[in-house]
């Protein structure tokens, strides 16, 4: 794992790169799973053991092997890939060709061509919007969160993963860029309705940060709308630039998750070293630490929901279970399954399931996902700041 980066959500491979470990869920920032640039591990040398874990069915020797035949048959390597992993019984197993990972890469750098919207599968098994980036395609054409997505250009999304409509909506399998159209079919509260909008080339802003409460007694939120390059710094900055006195409102919501080493970067903002996160591959068990030095005396309350996913899943369970953070809000989603990319031939990358994290107390979190512990379905945020405001951080 030395000199590999690991990600939990996005999925990506820098060209050339060495294949390296996805911590998977979708992030679909504008519509766009996203890569991430090489990097070193975040834990200063993981400790491997043998645990027991559940992984894909499918092997990863056959599904190189099928590509291996496509092209000495000539047919398509990413189509073979594709039937594998689709009857894999492998649920975020995918398979990405090269201008798509280019694309993702793109993203999680905080540049993406898109609509402007995040996307996520509900329990029921729908896309639902999760997040609309303020003034892009998607907003001005009245997009909202909580939106369902029922067909892209006239097509059913139906069971597509994720990460295929994501790429849809990108246009990314037909080449599509900057100031070409996609027709959205929508749902909202059972009306039906299509809006055509235009793809256009955004940047995200992943963390933002305003200022709660009164001057007497001040409070800081933290939004963390996704972990892209950058984020975890940004958000140790904020914590190291709040006034002392204030607390910390770290807002996950709708997070979709992103880089793992920008996640533990941020738990280092809290944490002074320590645990932050185990994860298995194949059988063996390694972990991820906080840096020293972080903050571990200003009160934190962390909100999350159900769109608080993967890499946010990763930072809000191991605040919870180190007792540095009270959380508040809705059951996170539950996506924690760990991908293998493999490097096909032309280029394409498929990924599989090969693992699972776990929380610093060995908590799983894939399938069950985090309970806060004060569960709020509306009003969380104002009942977030009574907490902080409980604790003596403000607001």
């Amino acid at each position: 794992m030395s000199g590999s980066a690991q990600r939990f959500g996005p999925r990506g491979l820098r060209r050339g790169a060495t294949l390296t470990l996805v911590f998977g869920c979708a992030l679909a920032t504008a519509a766009a799973t996203g890569s991430l640039p090489q990097g070193p591990d975040p834990a200063p040398g993981p400790q491997t053991r043998a645990v027991s874990s559940t992984v894909a069915p499918v092997d990863r020797q056959e599904i190189e092997d099928a590509a291996a035949r496509a092209e000495a048959d000539g047919t398509s390597v990413k189509a073979a890939a594709e039937e594998v992993v689709s009857r894999s019984g492998d649920r975020w197993g995918a398979v990405y060709d090269e201008r798509e990972y280019e694309e993702f890469e793109q993203a999680l750098d905080g540049s993406y061509t898109g609509v402007g919207l995040s996307a996520r599968r509900t329990a029921r098994g729908d896309v639902a919007v999760s997040r609309v980036q303020p003034g892009g395609p998607a907003d001005r054409a009245g997009v909202r969160a909580g939106d369902l997505l029922r067909t892209l250009d006239g097509r059913a999304v139906g069971r597509r993963p994720v990460a295929e409509v994501v790429a849809l909506l990108r246009g990314d399998r037909t080449g599509a860029a900057e100031g070409s159209r996609v027709e959205l079919g929508l749902v909202r509260k059972g009306r039906s309705w299509t809006k055509t909008v235009e793809r256009a080339r955004l940047t995200t802003e992943a963390v933002t940060v305003r200022r709660l409460g009164k001057a007497s007694s001040p409070a800081v939120l933290i939004k963390v709308a996704a972990f892209t390059k950058g984020a975890g710094a940004d958000v140790r900055d904020a914590v190291r630039e709040a006034p002392g006195d204030a607390g910390i409102l770290l807002d996950l919501r709708a997070n979709s998750g992103g880089l793992v080493a920008e996640a533990v970067v941020a738990a280092s903002a809290f944490l002074d070293g320590g645990l932050v996160a185990t994860y298995d591959v194949r059988g063996q068990e390694q972990a991820l630490y906080a840096d020293r030095g972080g903050d571990t005396d200003r009160p934190v309350v962390v909100l999350v929901d159900g769109g608080t996913m993967s890499a946010a899943e990763l930072l809000t369970g191991a605040l919870q279970d180190r007792g540095r953070a009270v959380t508040v809000g809705s059951p996170t989603f539950g996506k924690g399954s760990v991908q293998m990319p493999s490097r096909l031939p032309g280029g394409s990358v498929a990924e599989l399931t090969v693992g699972h994290y776990r929380t610093p107390a060995g908590r799983t979190v894939d399938g069950r996902g985090i309970t806060p512990d004060l569960v709020v379905r509306e009003g969380a945020q104002r009942r977030a700041e009574t907490v902080l405001s409980g604790l003596g951080g403000g607001s």
